[in-house]
Formats: C-alpha cells, sequence, structure tokens
C-alpha cells in the first residue's frame, strides 16, 4: 500500500462506476493507477486473483517493463483513481524512497499469492 497522500492534490483523478473494466488483459499499458476510494477486482483469464481497496496500487508492471497487461482490472464499487505515468513514477520513485518500497512490496505480495496458488 502506498501513501496516498502523495496523490490527493494531483488534480488528475478519474471517477469509474461499479464493473467498469478500467484495462483488460493483453492491453498496452501506459499508466498505473492509484486506487483512492472504492475497491477493485484484479483477474487472469476471468480467475480473480485479488479484490483491491483503498490505498492499492495496480497496473504497475507495466511501466516497469512496457509489457502487456497480465490482468483485468474491474470497478468492484464506484471507485477513485490516479494516473500515474510513467515519467511520474519514476519522479516519485527520486524523491520518495519509501515509494519505490512500497511497489517493491506490493509486486513481491502478488508473487507470493500467484505461487500459492500453483
Amino acid at each position: 500500500m502506498v501513501n496516498v497522500e502523495l496523490f490527493r492534490d494531483g488534480g488528475d483523478s478519474r471517477e469509474v462506476k461499479a464493473g467498469e473494466t478500467i484495462f483488460h488483459e493483453g492491453d498496452e499499458g501506459k499508466v498505473m493507477y492509484v486506487l483512492l476510494a472504492g475497491s477493485v477486482k484484479l483477474s487472469v483469464t476471468g480467475r480473480q486473483l485479488e479484490k483491491l481497496a483503498k490505498g492499492a496500487v495496480f497496473g504497475e508492471m507495466a511501466l516497469i517493463d512496457a509489457s502487456p497487461r497480465s490482468a483485468s482490472a474491474v470497478a468492484l464499487t464506484d471507485c477513485t483513481l490516479v494516473p500515474v505515468t510513467g515519467d511520474r513514477f519514476r519522479d516519485l520513485i527520486r524523491r520518495d524512497p519509501q515509494f519505490a518500497l512500497d511497489i517493491m512490496a506490493t509486486m513481491a505480495a502478488r508473487l507470493r499469492s500467484m505461487d500459492r496458488r500453483i
């Protein structure tokens, strides 16, 4: 979980309605998202991987390796998201090392969760 206060004053939040697809598995990814409010489901080939809540980040892998989306993201409730571009992502890592550690912790937790499912 990241410090959501880093994203509150950006003025670039996006409202998403319950049931709306944020991105599809296989899509090109140019942004990651910070979830300021609501909940989001991540799934691969239709199977739910994770349910995300306030403070979660998702879509970060697209900014790290420029690969297609590895999962789909769907809003379970009305949500407020902050899209984070690659430039902003790199700037946050430079300015706030804890942000980089939070992203790595998120990725490690998801990998461990996937390993348990195999």
